[in-house]
């Protein structure tokens, strides 16, 4: 008898871990994971699996895969080590999501601009690369930023409808939230300015801009809007407001 209880015993213990090893993403795609996750053409498990498409946060992700990472359930999390390839680029780094919130953490990725939802809803194109060591948003806002993104190629059609260059941006976060500085890399203005971010959303961006050689006439024309320059040429543009 007692042989056969811890038989049975035995059976159930492998049935349940069975279970919990095969449970398939698409289950715990409708259980667990935040609304500010959607995928398509789930398969794989929980565990290890895959996805066909996917917007975590206004982030477009192609073929995504990831690998649980259990430590991250101490902090009421569910982590996972992700991947992701596009046609033009790469995404890959750990990524934690809580309630209303989205954690990630060596961030290496080069993406086309149209894959990020606000800047798809400009208009804006070119690539996007990015070295992020922490990255935090929260009820849609980013709190944490540490890291550089570069963007190259970027077409702004409300500016020029031709590229007009490079930016490099590099941010840390601070007492006050989160601050980064912006220059222009081989593009067809020069730019160096500041942007400060609050946990509340409220942001002050300030730049000086300027001419050069190859700056087309159409962008020289809108930087006269800017006021008067200063004697190196620079005019001066402050932005404030609430994401």
């Amino acid at each position: 008898m007692f042989g056969r209880k811890r038989l049975i015993n035995v059976g159930l213990f492998v049935g349940i871990v069975g279970l919990i090893i095969l449970f398939p993403a698409r289950v715990g795609y409708q259980w667990f994971v935040p609304p500010q996750v959607v995928m398509s053409g789930i398969s794989g498990t929980i565990w290890s699996g895959q996805a066909r498409e996917a917007t975590i946060d206004g982030f477009y992700l192609r073929d995504l895969s990831w690998r649980f990472q259990p430590r991250h359930l101490f902090t009421a999390r569910l982590g996972f080590a992700i991947e992701s390839k596009f046609a033009s680029g790469f995404a890959e780094g750990d990524i934690a999501l809580g309630i209303g919130s989205v954690r990630a953490r060596n961030l290496r990725a080069l993406i086309p601009l149209n894959a990020i939802q606000v800047a798809a809803m400009a208009g804006a194109r070119g690539s996007l690369s990015a070295e992020i060591a922490e990255l935090q948003i929260s009820d849609g806002l980013p709190v944490v930023a540490d890291g550089s993104l570069e963007v190259a190629g970027l077409v702004l059609p409300l500016v020029h409808r031709e590229p007009i260059g490079g930016f490099k941006a590099e941010m840390i976060t601070g007492d006050s939230g989160i601050s980064a500085s912006i220059e222009d890399t081989a593009a067809v203005i020069d730019l160096a300015g500041s942007l400060q971010l609050s946990a509340d959303g409220a942001y002050e961006f300030y730049a000086q801009i300027g001419a050069v050689e190859n700056t087309p006439t159409q962008i020289r024309e809108q930087l006269r809007f800017l006021g008067s320059a200063n004697d190196r040429g620079q005019h001066e543009m402050r932005l404030e407001g609430r994401l």
